[in-house]
């Protein structure tokens, strides 16, 4: 199961979902990007909302990206991770502009998945990569489907290796994936995938 971006027009952006389990997953999928990652890397990870949230400071110490939580009509960035702040939706439009927004829930959560990866395949298309990690529920299928339907490129943790399966398992069930890997194997196809982009 592969699929490849146009070859003349490579990766744009890399959004990930992770919700239970995600801080580990999130650790381990960014500690092995490399800092010349030409793209920007968008996360929603569910949060508790009542409480200050030290997401960036704990990732940003274990992985060479700059890791930020993410703020309203801000410019994304290569090689810099952007996390959807608690109670907040994340969208981004095709000039890489960044938008919160405190509209309702979506699947009883904020920030959604679905609503970060159907703004990522709008903005850009077969230009995207859609990234599904541990979680419970089912935040990140219809977005997976949004990615897909627009040429872009979807991959999920393998839901057998998941610490929580209720996310891998929902965006495998679509029949919209590209790759379902071990955690472990992930940041190897995403460097892969965006190292071939535009020469």
């Amino acid at each position: 199961m592969q699929s490849y971006a146009p070859e003349s027009d490579g990766f744009e952006v890399v959004a990930v979902a992770s919700s239970a389990g995600g801080i580990h997953g999130l650790a381990t999928l960014l500690s092995a990007l490399d800092e010349g990652l030409p793209v920007p890397v968008l996360v929603v990870q569910h949060l508790d909302p009542r409480h200050r949230t030290v997401i960036a400071e704990v990732l940003d110490r274990r992985t060479p990206l700059d890791v930020k939580l993410a703020e309203d009509r801000e410019q994304t960035l290569p090689g810099t991770v952007y996390i959807a702040p608690p109670d907040r939706h994340l969208l981004v439009g095709p000039d890489g502009i960044l938008t919160l927004t405190d509209s309702e829930l979506v699947h009883f959560v904020r920030p959604s998945a679905d609503l970060l990866f159907e703004s990522v395949a709008g903005a850009y298309r077969a230009r995207a990569i859609a990234c599904v990690l541990t979680g419970t529920g089912r935040d990140g299928a219809m977005g997976v489907d949004a990615v897909k339907s627009r040429g872009g490129t979807v991959i999920v943790q393998d839901p057998a290796t998941a610490e929580f399966r209720g996310m891998p398992d929902a965006a495998v069930g679509t029949g919209r994936v590209d790759f379902v890997l071990p955690l472990e194997e992930i940041p190897a196809v995403i460097r892969g995938l965006v190292e071939t982009k535009r020469q």
